[in-house]
């Protein structure tokens, strides 16, 4: 047998006695490592229940905020994001500056993953100055996808974040004020179909 033929048996020989071994320790693995009928726990495999945030919804949130802002006479960027961070809908205003579009996603996901209003963190009323520069340095480390700028803001019902709703192309607080007055909106809007 050729040198080379010798290496290929040798190689395939450990093949085979690793297979083996692998086998046999799964064949006297524990039943709750492996699968089987009973769960090794108690606990639900699932959520049942869960409200999501379809088009329709995002699609009002959307008219809405078009809405408000062109009550302020300002033109926006609107993003609205599910409960995960992905997009559902987006619509920039004629005359919004296209550069803000991102930012409007960005406020929309970090609204929606992190379950809160974007902005400066307050603690005490008072922002904190180093929490924040942590915070905007996470946001370039995260390549852009989280920001502590206002307007965003998370889409709740029935105590469940179902996604997010980003407004970016006035002020901080315009974009806040518009993104709150879409999502109020929607919880309008769904009050009469319950």
């Amino acid at each position: 047998m050729s040198s080379k033929n010798q290496t290929i048996e040798r190689s395939m020989s450990s093949f085979r006695l690793i297979f083996s071994i692998a086998l046999v320790g799964l064949s006297t693995a524990s039943p709750q490592l492996i699968g089987d009928d009973h769960p090794a726990t108690d606990q639900p495999l699932i959520n049942r229940g869960r409200i999501q945030l379809n088009l329709a919804g995002a699609e009002a949130i959307i008219a809405a905020a078009k809405q408000k802002a062109s009550a302020l006479k300002a033109k926006m960027n609107i993003a609205v994001v599910d409960d995960g961070g992905q997009m559902l809908a987006f619509a920039r205003m004629d005359g919004a500056r296209p550069a803000s579009a991102a930012t409007a996603l960005t406020k929309a996901v970090s609204a929606a993953t992190f379950r809160q209003e974007t902005g400066p963190l307050r603690t005490k009323g008072e922002p904190d100055v180093l929490l924040n520069l942590s915070l905007q340095n996470a946001a370039a480390s995260s390549g852009g996808k989280i920001t502590a700028l206002k307007g965003g803001v998370p889409i709740v019902v029935e105590g469940q974040v179902i996604g997010g709703v980003g407004i970016a192309g006035g002020t901080g607080e315009q974009d806040t004020e518009v993104a709150k007055s879409a999502y109020q909106s929607l919880l309008a809007a769904l009050g009469g179909r319950k």
